[in-house]
């Protein structure tokens, strides 16, 4: 009896530690296809109170819920569930490697896009294009569009790829700041290495970002406000090349 109580109590609090992570990655992925927790609600039967219990972290959804959710967003459950610890415990033997990439890519960071530095010929049609090399390193970033726009990011090694993140995004205002959104990205940092800083904030501007996940697969959210009206936002993701 004692034995399947222990079972029972381990299997709670393993509920508990991927629910937190769940209610994460479903505020993400909803937002990315653009649904409100209404139209959520709706393809999934449920009530409105039952997605924002998910997304609030407090209670986690049958296994029915996960398979149509997994449907919906055209993702796998063991992504909707696996703990974020779980696949940082995969590479921890890359560890030190992962951190010199990361290193790296802040470097670039600062040498590229976002310090009007290092821009180069376009390698597609109408393409924006920033290059950075450091010892084996190379560093790459292409885009299209300007007020709407797509592109993507690259990281080499001895002419080997490590490193990609694509991203999308577009300008809501009139009082978008593209040096703004410079400054910000330029304050990325070991913790948020991705794009720019969880917060940050200048004069009547401001800069938050999301991410789900770590270097090794993530995709996040970034916004600017200015005077409390969202002027700007972008959609990313990305990881580890194998």
């Amino acid at each position: 009896m004692i034995y399947w109580v222990n079972v029972r109590i381990d299997l709670l609090c393993f509920l508990e530690v991927i629910a937190l992570i769940f209610s994460q990655k479903l505020q993400l992925i909803r937002k990315n296809k653009g649904l409100t927790q209404e139209e959520l609600a709706e393809r999934l039967s449920v009530s409105r109170q039952a997605v924002a219990k998910w997304e609030s972290g407090q209670v986690y959804p049958d296994i029915s819920n996960l398979i149509q959710i997994s449907n919906i967003f055209s993702v796998t459950v063991d992504y909707l569930v696996k703990n974020q610890e779980c696949m940082v415990s995969c590479v921890n033997e890359q560890r030190q490697d992962i951190e010199q990439l990361i290193a790296f890519r802040l470097e670039a960071n600062v040498n590229t896009y976002a310090a009007y530095m290092n821009e180069t010929k376009s390698t597609r049609l109408d393409s924006h294009d920033f290059t950075y090399s450091n010892g084996a390193y190379t560093y790459h970033d292409t885009y299209v569009g300007g007020e709407q726009f797509a592109g993507e990011e690259a990281i080499w090694y001895e002419g080997k790829s490590q490193y990609a993140m694509n991203y999308v995004g577009r300008v809501l205002g009139q009082l978008f700041s593209g040096d703004f959104l410079k400054e910000a990205l330029r304050k990325a940092d070991m913790n948020m290495p991705y794009r720019g800083p969880e917060y940050y904030q200048s004069g009547e501007y401001i800069y938050k970002c999301n991410v789900v996940g770590d270097f090794t697969w993530f995709q996040g959210y970034e916004e600017i406000y200015c005077n409390n009206q969202k002027v700007y936002e972008c959609y990313f993701h990305g990881g580890l090349m194998k």
